[in-house]
């Protein structure tokens, strides 16, 4: 394809309906559902597979770092990660996106998608980007529609008008529809000009600015001011938090598709999805010949046509059908197929109980790797950290608990307060309450030690960071 494109991945979601592995912390796109790589390296290889122009990603700042070490890990170094200082939705984030690539090329197309989709026939995917790329080339707003495969009540549509004369493959959109009931969704799969929305865009950056300035103009000057003033924190574009603040929370159906007179559509048989719920992931998931389908450490006995997960201890299923469970460290969810989209609802009640599971992990990633809870009691508590080899904690201090430290593998430097110590395999460190202290990893093999906390109060925000090498407060 002559016509730069540039990529534009939006990771601002949070999965809910893929709990309990899909939460806030660490949300679906950063994890490995359906081969190899997770979804986000999936999206992002698919435009370096095109040899497209590097991606821009937007993500909040909480991810940054699982966004840059993903990347990384494939190949994809040149990534722009910008920083949503608060969420917006679809709309603002794409604007912040065109007026980067506008500052040097506003007729640069973008190629808007989210970072959590599944695509089966990239082929088929490629052909259809380039009959709207030609569109986008003429001032079209191109989304692709999905001939749908099966009555799906969990897509919104759209219905498909006339061709266009002078664009082979692309067709008027006549209209956006909502997520319909089970009786309007089967009259829309059998009429054959509704398509499913699979939320993915193409258009120049330029076009783009010009429809949201027109219909969103507070976008279009909040958004504009956020990416003028933005900062560069280590590798990553930090938008201006006043400003970003102050755009519309909306999404770009709403903003722009719904109401510009220049959408087309692109209609495609890829083999999309946006895996929202664990029964669409099952259809997506090869099985036995009784129909399950199954990950990690999973036994079966006459189960048929279930979908069964273990990230953690072993599950054992037997004399069911129909079934989704899904076993995590911290949490075990079993569901009928038919019901898989109200795990939502079910995640809703925790977090109105307090409930942390709804929306953090045990395993907490940071920058410098990772840590994990193994024992909790009223005053001492005891994890597992791992430190990657070159990487450093900041440099702090607790009002509240005081630490034991045990290296299990690795060496470790720590700082405690004016004192530089080595400590090694089989060895350990007291830290009292109140000193000055950070962790750091020298060696070329990654760190782990066991801490043990103990105190009144053990909650991480017990935190005074003095230094930090990653900008956290």
């Amino acid at each position: 394809m002559s016509q730069k494109i540039v990529p534009v991945i939006l990771s601002g979601g949070s999965g809910s309906r893929l709990w309990p592995v899909s939460r806030s912390s660490y949300p679906k796109q950063f994890w490995p559902l359906l081969s190899k790589h997770t979804l986000i390296q999936e999206t992002a290889l698919r435009g370096a597979r095109a040899g497209l122009a590097d991606p821009i990603v937007i993500c909040n700042a909480e991810h940054r770092f699982i966004v840059a070490e993903q990347l990384r890990d494939v190949g994809v170094k040149n990534a722009r990660i910008v920083l949503e200082p608060v969420g917006r939705n679809s709309a603002p984030a794409i604007a912040a996106a065109a007026f980067l690539v506008a500052e040097t090329d506003p007729d640069a197309v973008l190629w808007i998608m989210a970072a959590d989709a599944a695509i089966t026939d990239e082929a088929a995917l490629y052909s259809a980007l380039e009959h709207a790329v030609a569109a986008a080339a003429q001032g079209r707003i191109v989304t692709f529609g999905m001939k749908p495969t099966r009555v799906e009540t969990g897509y919104g549509y759209i219905e498909s008008g006339a061709p266009l004369s002078s664009l082979e493959g692309v067709y008027e959109v006549s209209r956006f529809v909502e997520k319909p009931d089970a009786v309007t969704a089967e009259a829309f799969f059998r009429d054959g000009r509704y398509l499913w929305n699979s939320g993915m865009f193409v258009t120049q950056a330029g076009v783009f600015l010009s429809e949201i300035q027109t219909f969103e103009p507070a976008i279009h000057e909040h958004v504009g001011q956020a990416v003028r003033a933005r900062r560069s924190d280590l590798d990553f574009d930090r938008l201006d938090d006043a400003s970003f603040r102050q755009a519309p929370d909306i999404s770009v159906d709403y903003a722009v598709a719904e109401r510009t007179k220049r959408a087309a559509v692109v209609p495609g048989t890829f083999g999309w999805s946006d895996i929202g719920s664990w029964d669409a992931l099952w259809e997506l998931t090869s099985k036995d010949e009784a129909g399950n389908a199954t990950f990690g450490d999973v036994f079966l006995d006459d189960a048929r046509n279930c979908y069964v997960r273990s990230d953690g201890i072993v599950a054992t299923v037997a004399g069911v059908e129909d079934l989704i469970v899904v076993v995590t460290q911290d949490a075990v969810m079993v569901s009928h197929r038919d019901r898989a989209q109200d795990v939502k609802h079910m995640v809703s009640r925790l977090k109105k109980a307090g409930r942390k599971e709804a929306v953090a992990h045990n395993r907490m990633y940071r920058p410098w790797g990772f840590y994990e809870s193994l024992i909790q009691a009223d005053r001492f508590q005891v994890k597992r950290i791992v430190v990657e080899p070159g990487q450093k904690l900041s440099l702090q201090k607790h009002f509240h608990r005081a630490e034991h430290w045990v290296v299990v593998g690795g060496t470790a430097l720590v700082t405690r307060d004016a004192d530089q110590i080595m400590v090694r395999e089989n060895e350990s460190i007291y830290l009292p309450l109140g000193c000055v202290h950070r962790l750091e990893n020298p060696g070329r093999i990654p760190l782990t030690l066991i801490e043990v906390q103990s105190g009144p109060y053990l909650g991480e925000d017990d935190i005074v960071r003095i230094e930090d090498v990653y900008s956290r407060n």
